[in-house]
């Protein structure tokens, strides 16, 4: 790709949609493990490109989270998650931001705290999630006050290792797949932690 000035980059990032990503990728008749590499490879591009354009990277994580949240709550029947929240900050007693949740599914005596991350990779990440269920459960926003609060982990690529662990530690799991989202399966015996 030739250098561009900051401006282009701009102009060819609004050019960008889960669509023309999406499609490019699965012209190119890539394998599941040979997409993983190039989505990897495309992130530390967007990366060296956000040095020098400011907020593309939020922009690509803020597309992810949207792609991910749409009709999100249908992946699961059983708890009848009926309305959707985005990033939403979670503050303590003196109003100040202690951490903020990608996506909340809420109904009247359960919710679940979805993180969303672009490339779900990293056991680190799991490990941060369980500390942002604490401290959602420690400071909680007015509309999950007394409700039961479960979590879930998002990502548009999720290493297997990495699900794994996250089913151990009590989260669901999800991944994009085509054009929409699929809650992976749990082991057998899954029981979501209730935080």
């Amino acid at each position: 790709m030739p250098e561009m000035t900051a401006q282009e980059a701009i102009e060819w990032g609004k050019t960008l949609n889960f669509e023309t990503v999406w499609t490019t990728i699965t012209k190119m008749g890539q394998t599941l493990d040979e997409t993983g590499k190039y989505l990897k490879e495309m992130g530390e591009r967007v990366d060296r490109v956000c040095g020098n354009v400011g907020g593309l990277n939020r922009s690509m994580g803020e597309l992810i989270e949207t792609l991910i949240a749409a009709r999100l709550w249908e992946k699961f029947p059983a708890y009848e998650l009926k309305r959707a929240y985005q990033r939403l900050p979670i503050f303590d007693e003196k109003n100040i931001v202690k951490t903020d949740i990608d996506i909340l599914l809420v109904d009247t005596v359960m919710c679940m705290a979805v993180e969303v991350k672009r490339e779900l990779d990293q056991i680190a990440e799991v490990d941060r999630h369980i500390k942002r269920m604490e401290v959602i459960r420690q400071f909680p926003p007015s509309l999950i006050e007394n409700k039961q609060l479960i979590g879930a982990m998002a990502g548009g690529v999720v290493d297997p290792d990495v699900k794994d662990y996250a089913y151990k530690s009590g989260f669901y799991v999800l991944e994009l797949t085509g054009e929409s989202v699929c809650l992976l399966p749990p082991p057998e015996g899954f029981e979501p932690v209730k935080w």
